[in-house]
C-alpha cells in the first residue's frame, strides 16, 4: 500500500480551527447519519453539519490548501475533492474496521486523507488504523499534518481513551483511478522534477515530460 504523509497547514493554524471548532456548539450532529446500514454500528463520533457557515469556511481552505500543493497534485491527480467533514471524538468514540463507498453522492473515492488538527497529546487512543497484508499501520499525526491513503484500504479508528480528537477527513477522486497506475506516474514526475531542479532544462527531459502527459492521457479519465 502506497501512502503520503504530509504538513498541510501550520500548527498555528490547525490549532485555530481546532478553537473555532470548540466554540461552534449548536452544528454538530450524531456521526451516524452519514454512515450506511453496517458502518452506524460500528460507528461512534461527532460531525460538524456541512451546511453550517463554519463547515463551509473552513471546508474551502482545507481544499484550496490541498490543490495549491504540488506534492498532493502530483500525487493524487485530483479531479475532485469532496465529502470533505469536521469530526469530533470524545472518550469512548472510535470507527470499526470498514472501508469507503467507491461511489458517494459527492463523487467517488479513488483516496482518503485524514488532516490531525489536534496536538496528540491531547487525547489518548484515537490512532487512524490502515490495514495493510502482514499488519496494521497506526497514525496519529501532529496537528496540521495529513495522510492520503488508497481508499480500497480497510480501516479503522481506535477509541479514543481520553481527551478529544479533531480532524478533517475528505475524499478524492483522481483523473487515475488505478492505484497502481497513479504511483508510476508520481514516481516519474518526481524523478523529472528532481532532474530539472539539479540540471536544467534539456532536450532529454522534455522528452521525459512529453511521455508523463501522454501517459496521463491515456490512463485517465
Amino acid at each position: 500500500m502506497e501512502y503520503l504523509t504530509h504538513s498541510l497547514i501550520d500548527k498555528s493554524e490547525a490549532l485555530q480551527i481546532v478553537n473555532r471548532l470548540k466554540t461552534e456548539k449548536s452544528s454538530w450532529q450524531d456521526g451516524k447519519i452519514t454512515a450506511g446500514s453496517h458502518a452506524a454500528k460500528i460507528k461512534s463520533n461527532f460531525q460538524l453539519d456541512k451546511n453550517s457557515n463554519l463547515s463551509i469556511e473552513l471546508r474551502e481552505i482545507i481544499v484550496n490548501k490541498i490543490i495549491s500543493n504540488p506534492l498532493l497534485k502530483s500525487f493524487t491527480l485530483p479531479n475532485l475533492i469532496h465529502g470533505v467533514m469536521f469530526t469530533q471524538s470524545k472518550d469512548g468514540n472510535g470507527y470499526g474496521s470498514h472501508i469507503d463507498n467507491p461511489y458517494m453522492p459527492s463523487g467517488r473515492s479513488d483516496l482518503s486523507f485524514t488532516l490531525f488538527l489536534n496536538s496528540p497529546e491531547d487525547y489518548n487512543g484515537g490512532e487512524l488504523c490502515i490495514q495493510t497484508t502482514n499488519k496494521t499501520e497506526k497514525i496519529k499525526l501532529s496537528a496540521g499534518e495529513m495522510i492520503i491513503y488508497p481508499s480500497t484500504q480497510l480501516h479503522s479508528v481506535a477509541k479514543v481513551k481520553d481527551g478529544e480528537r479533531y480532524v478533517c477527513v475528505g475524499w478524492i477522486q483522481s483523473y487515475v483511478q488505478n492505484n497502481e497506475d497513479r504511483n508510476f506516474l508520481f514516481g516519474l514526475d518526481a524523478g523529472a522534477k528532481s532532474l530539472l531542479a539539479k540540471h536544467g532544462r534539456s532536450d532529454e527531459l522534455d522528452l521525459i515530460f512529453q511521455a508523463y502527459s501522454n501517459i496521463l492521457r491515456r490512463l485517465g479519465d
